[in-house]
């Protein structure tokens, strides 16, 4: 009898084994977007701020949209990919987020210091502009109206050069107003939010992009009630993706015990939406930038303060909150791009996994 049993348990550990198995085979790592992902600054130079002398180096952004920016590939645009009447994300994939580090007034409404959704409802010759404390959601489909801060009409222009992909930038009026920019195609929109020259990044070649903790906490718009708990989010992630391009990454590219952004452009940065523990380190609620110093067996993985930065340059090591240290594997299968995902050991364990060329780091982070 006892036999039974045991032959009985063998037989059910291993077909759990096998479809855990199957489950992680399923995982992928997340594709360059078609629609990179774009941050722009209002005033610029704040994103490079660590790179700044002086009174300079002591700057704060005013202002900071992200938003996904999707290519003309030659469609007509306005009017018939975005139909009119209809209301726009203002770009592509998540909704386009917008960052007030302090009260403006948009529209003759006032906003707090926060971080807002922001689209357009698109007409020929205005937009309406609005601004939501609705956040984690996929573009404006099933967009909670009641959570609308502020609405108000601008009016379109036409430039004489389309432009390619839609780009947002900002325009400083004086000190106390600046316009957000925003162009595609034939149309050019400014949206007047009470604080430089127009700027607008390139297309980067190294694209942004996010990675989220639960993954479904970036649809919450489109779940039913029911899975709203769940999808509550608990980390987010936003990294710049370099590609090896045939070069040497670790120990030429990368050197070997050097500071890396983990990433491109801006140091990576992660959002931690409840205290987390970090071995035995507790890091509470908030934003981090997060760096490492590579090895070949092992990586120190840094988490700081000071923000925002471009790259590690010139960190300030006062601002360091964290140091863990990670081992390396290796895959047999090289990586183009850099790539990172969360993945769930348990309800109180999760792994940052980053890969790139042939290396794999994973990151524990316990959650309470």
């Amino acid at each position: 009898m006892y036999m039974k049993y045991f032959l009985s348990f063998v037989i059910l550990f291993c077909i759990c084994l096998n479809t855990n198995s199957v489950q992680a085979q399923e995982t992928e790592w997340p594709e360059l977007d078609k629609s990179p992902m774009q941050l722009s600054y209002y005033p610029a130079n704040v994103a490079w701020r660590n790179y700044l002398r002086g009174d300079d180096r002591n700057k704060r952004p005013q202002v900071r949209v992200s938003y996904s920016s999707p290519a003309k590939n030659g469609r007509q645009i306005f009017g018939s990919l975005v139909p009119y009447g209809a209301e726009w994300r203002l770009g592509a994939n998540e909704a386009t987020e917008i960052i007030f580090y302090q009260d403006v007034e948009v529209g003759g409404s006032v906003l707090e210091r926060g971080i807002y959704t922001v689209s357009a409802t698109v007409n020929q010759d205005h937009w309406v502009v609005h601004f939501s404390t609705e956040r984690h959601i996929w573009g404006n489909e099933n967009r909670d109206q009641s959570k609308t801060a502020a609405s108000f009409k601008v009016m379109t222009n036409t430039v004489k050069e389309p432009r390619e992909n839609l780009a947002i930038g900002f325009k400083e009026i004086d000190k106390n107003m600046t316009h957000m920019i925003i162009e595609w195609d034939d149309t050019n929109v400014a949206i007047p939010i009470a604080f430089n020259v127009t700027s607008f990044p390139d297309v980067d070649k190294s694209p942004g992009d996010m990675v989220h903790y639960p993954d479904n906490s970036r649809f919450t718009n489109y779940l039913k009630p029911e899975e709203l708990a769940a999808a509550k989010p608990k980390i987010s992630l936003h990294y710049g993706r370099p590609q090896m391009k045939g070069r040497k990454v670790f120990g030429e590219l990368l050197k070997f015990g050097e500071v890396w952004r983990l990433g491109a452009n801006e140091s990576t940065e992660i959002n931690f939406y409840q205290d987390v523990m970090l071995d035995n380190i507790e890091l509470k609620a908030g934003r981090y930038n997060v760096y490492a110093i590579v090895n070949p067996t092992e990586w120190t993985i840094i988490f700081n303060t000071d923000m925002p930065a471009w790259g590690a340059a010139n960190r300030d090591e006062e601002k360091d909150v964290a140091k863990i240290t990670v081992p390396v594997t290796t895959d047999k299968t090289a990586l183009e791009a850099l790539s990172m995902r969360f993945k769930e050991v348990n309800q109180k364990l999760v792994h940052l996994e980053i890969g790139w060329e042939m290396s794999r780091v994973a990151i524990p982070i316990g959650l309470k």
